[in-house]
C-alpha cells in the first residue's frame, strides 16, 4: 500500500522541470511588456470602449502560451488568433440562439474544441473565451457577431508582434515556424545535423500516430532527433581523443609566405588546408582553398576584370603587389587540445566552414584534424562495435 501511494504521489507531481530562472524571468518579462502593450491598445474597462475594444481575461491565457511557450504549436499566431475567434464565434452563437444558461455553458467549451480542431488552430485559452462569452453574455449581445473581431481578433493579433519583438529582444524565436532558412551554402537543404533521412510527411505522421502534435511541431522533433543521434555519436565515440587521430607531421607555411608557393603546395599535395605558423612554431592561422578563390574572386571585382586575372594579379602576376599568407588565412578558425574528444569535433566539421581543426598545444600548434580524419576515426569505431 505504501508503494502503491508513493507511485501514485510521484505520478500527481510535476511533469515538467524547472526551467530555470533566466527563462522564467524572460518569460515573466515578457508577460509585463505584453499585457502592458495590450492595455496601451485595448481599454480595461468594457464600458469605456465606444469601439469594442476591451480586455477579455483569456488574454492572459494567451499571454502565457505566447510568451512563456513560444515554440508550441498550439502559440503559433494561427493557433492563437484563429482558435480565439473561432471559439467566440461559437460562444456568440450560443448566446444568440440559445436562452438556457447552463445549456450554453455546457456547449461552449466543447464546441469550441470542435472548432478549433477543425480549423487547426488550438488554443487552449479558445476555451475559455468561449466559457466568458457565454457566462457574461452582455457584451455579445451588445456587440453581436463584431464581438468576434473586436475584441477577441484584434486583441489576440496585438498580442503576436509583441511577442514577436519580445522573442527576438530576448535571443528566442516567435512565430516558431518558419519557413526554411537558406544553408551556409545558400541552399535549402536542411543543416547536415538535421538531415534525418525521413521526410517532414514521415514526421507529422509519426507525431499523428503518437498523438503529439498538438504537443510538439515537426520542426521541434527534427531537432530532438538530430540532437539524440549527435549525443549516441559521443557515446559511440567516448575515451577516443584528438591527439589520437590528428595529423602530425604537418606541412605548413610562414605569414609572409607568398601566395604563389601556398598556391603550389595546395596543387602538388592535395591538401585542402594549410596551417600558417611562425619561426618558433607558434599558431597564427589556417588557409583553406576556399580563401584562395575568394581572393581571386575579390581581386577581379575590385578591378572589374575576370576571375583568372583577378587570380593572377592575387599571385602577384604582372608587376602587381605580391599577396602574402598573412592576407588570405583565417585566424580565428576553431582550435582544440590533443585532449578533447573527437566527438566535440562533430558540430564543427559537419556544419561550420572549415575543413579542418587545428590542435594546439600551448601557443604552438600540435596537430590538425580534418574531415577525413574523423570520418576514418568514427568509421573504425563503427567496425570494432560491429
Amino acid at each position: 500500500m505504501r508503494s502503491f501511494l508513493r507511485q501514485t504521489l510521484r505520478h500527481a507531481g510535476p511533469a515538467m522541470g524547472f526551467t530555470g530562472w533566466t527563462e522564467s524571468l524572460r518569460a515573466t518579462a515578457g508577460m509585463f511588456v505584453g499585457m502592458v502593450a495590450l492595455i496601451l491598445f485595448l481599454s480595461p474597462d468594457p464600458g469605456a470602449s465606444a469601439w469594442g475594444l476591451f480586455v477579455i481575461a483569456p488574454f492572459g491565457a494567451s499571454a502565457v502560451l505566447l510568451f512563456a511557450l513560444p515554440n508550441s504549436p498550439l502559440a503559433q499566431p494561427w493557433s492563437a488568433v484563429v482558435g480565439n475567434a473561432v471559439s467566440a464565434l461559437v460562444g456568440v452563437a450560443l448566446v444568440l440562439t440559445i436562452d438556457v444558461a447552463d445549456l450554453r455553458v455546457v456547449l461552449a467549451p466543447a464546441l469550441a474544441v470542435l472548432a478549433m480542431h477543425l480549423c487547426r488552430a488550438l488554443h487552449p485559452p479558445g476555451g475559455a473565451v468561449a466559457l466568458a462569452t457565454v457566462l457574461s453574455p452582455h457584451a455579445a449581445e451588445e456587440l453581436g457577431f463584431l464581438y468576434v473581431l473586436m475584441p477577441v481578433a484584434l486583441g489576440t493579433a496585438a498580442l503576436v508582434p509583441v511577442a514577436a519583438l519580445a522573442a527576438a529582444m530576448t535571443g528566442r524565436r516567435y512565430p516558431f515556424r518558419q519557413p526554411s532558412q537558406p544553408g551556409p551554402q545558400g541552399t535549402t537543404d536542411p543543416r547536415p545535423l538535421e538531415r534525418l533521412g525521413v521526410s517532414r510527411a514521415e514526421l507529422a505522421g509519426l507525431l499523428q500516430d503518437f498523438r503529439q502534435s498538438a504537443n510538439i511541431g515537426v520542426e521541434d522533433l527534427a531537432r530532438l532527433i538530430s540532437a539524440a543521434e549527435l549525443l549516441a555519436a559521443q557515446h559511440h565515440s567516448e575515451g577516443v581523443t584528438c591527439g589520437e587521430i590528428m595529423s602530425r607531421d604537418l606541412v605548413t607555411v610562414r605569414p609572409d609566405t607568398p601566395l604563389t608557393e601556398v598556391a603550389a603546395i595546395f596543387r602538388s599535395r592535395g591538401f585542402t588546408s594549410l596551417p600558417v605558423v611562425e619561426a618558433d612554431g607558434s599558431y597564427k592561422g589556417v588557409i583553406f582553398q576556399i580563401h584562395l578563390i575568394r581572393r581571386g574572386v575579390e581581386e577581379a571585382q575590385l578591378r572589374g576584370t575576370r576571375f583568372v586575372a583577378g587570380l593572377a594579379r592575387m599571385l602577384g602576376a604582372g608587376g602587381s603587389p605580391v599577396v602574402r599568407a598573412r592576407d588570405v588565412m583565417d585566424p580565428h578558425v576553431p582550435v582544440r587540445t590533443s585532449e578533447t574528444p573527437i566527438h566535440a569535433l562533430l558540430p564543427l566539421l559537419a556544419e561550420g566552414p572549415n575543413d579542418a581543426v587545428p590542435i594546439l598545444s600551448g601557443a604552438r600548434i600540435a596537430g590538425i584534424v580534418t574531415r577525413t580524419d574523423l570520418i576514418a576515426a568514427l568509421a573504425h569505431q563503427r567496425k570494432e562495435e560491429g
